[in-house]
């Protein structure tokens, strides 16, 4: 497999679409609706890239970001942030924060997998990586 992405979105639609490509593209995913479902699940999970909306109830990417980063089992894993969110004001302030990369949603699923193979290592899935 291509590695195990944690998708953490509050919105179920949006939560069961992204599991949808990603499942077809390779991936294994594990799922949280929240900031504080992210921490637990990606403490007993271990995922490999985690995948974060910055629009989250009890507290916004930027906060989840931020503890990820403090937790030493969790802080070396790369986090791609997504949002509805004007990515003028927010990119840079997503970047500095500690993410690796930025998407605006509705998000493109050539963007997502491109940045997606760039954190982990061996690029993903064999059928996924560029044929020379």
């Amino acid at each position: 497999m291509g590695g195990k992405i944690l998708i953490v979105e509050d919105d179920a639609v949006t939560r069961r679409a992204l599991e949808v490509r990603l499942r077809a593209s390779g991936y294994d995913t594990v799922m949280a609706s929240d900031g504080i479902m992210a921490l637990q699940v990606a403490q007993k999970e271990k995922p490999d890239l985690i995948l974060l909306d910055l629009g989250l109830p009890g507290g916004d990417g930027l906060s989840v970001i931020a503890r990820f980063r403090q937790l030493t089992l969790l802080s070396s894993i790369p986090i791609i942030v997504f949002t509805g969110r004007d990515a003028v004001h927010w990119k840079e302030r997503v970047l500095e924060a500690g993410a690796m990369a930025f998407l605006p949603k509705p998000i493109d699923n050539e963007a997502l997998l491109a940045a997606i193979r760039s954190q982990l290592p061996g690029g993903g899935p064999d059928d996924l990586r560029q044929k020379p």
